[in-house]
């Protein structure tokens, strides 16, 4: 069991949330999900709570109602190693959602996730100030992240 574990509010659609997340990174599994009894506070039957694997990474969801919702101050970073990764995550991440600049997306039901190729870092970090901004001004230009276009930047010059 891990030590800190990401826990979710949602409202009334943590299951869906749950498969929808799922369905998208490939070594992932749903786990236990509980319901609502004769106590409350939701309606009896309905999903309380869910636990589900993404990529190794244990989450936990609850259906805690409309008092909290979700904000970019917290997002999932995901680090892609190919551009085909990156494409796929950001399409499938984004549907129902919105696609905003520098590789962040809000899905559909407004958690952010920054969908990151992990060339950027190496890139940003570069002991070179002058090709890190080149870096750093491409990345600022684009909504999802261009590793081709990353590397020119870093190159020119």
């Amino acid at each position: 069991m891990q030590k800190i574990t990401p826990f979710l509010w949602f409202n009334g659609n943590a299951e869906a949330a749950m498969h929808f997340y799922v369905s998208i990174f490939k070594n992932s599994k749903v786990g236990r999900v509980t319901r609502y009894g004769d106590a409350g506070p939701g309606p009896k039957g309905t999903v309380m709570s869910a636990t589900f694997q993404l990529e190794g990474q244990e989450f936990f969801a609850l259906n805690g109602g409309p008092q909290f919702s979700f904000t970019p101050a917290i997002s999932f970073f995901v680090s892609c190693e190919t551009q085909q990764e990156v494409d796929e995550l950001w399409e499938k991440l984004s549907a129902g959602g919105s696609k905003d600049q520098c590789g962040w997306l809000k899905d559909k039901f407004g958690l952010s996730w920054q969908i990151v190729p992990s060339l950027l870092g190496r890139l940003l970090g570069d002991k070179d100030p002058q090709k890190a901004n080149r870096v750093m001004k491409a990345m600022m230009q684009m909504q999802k992240l261009d590793i081709k276009g990353l590397q020119q930047a870093y190159d020119r010059g």
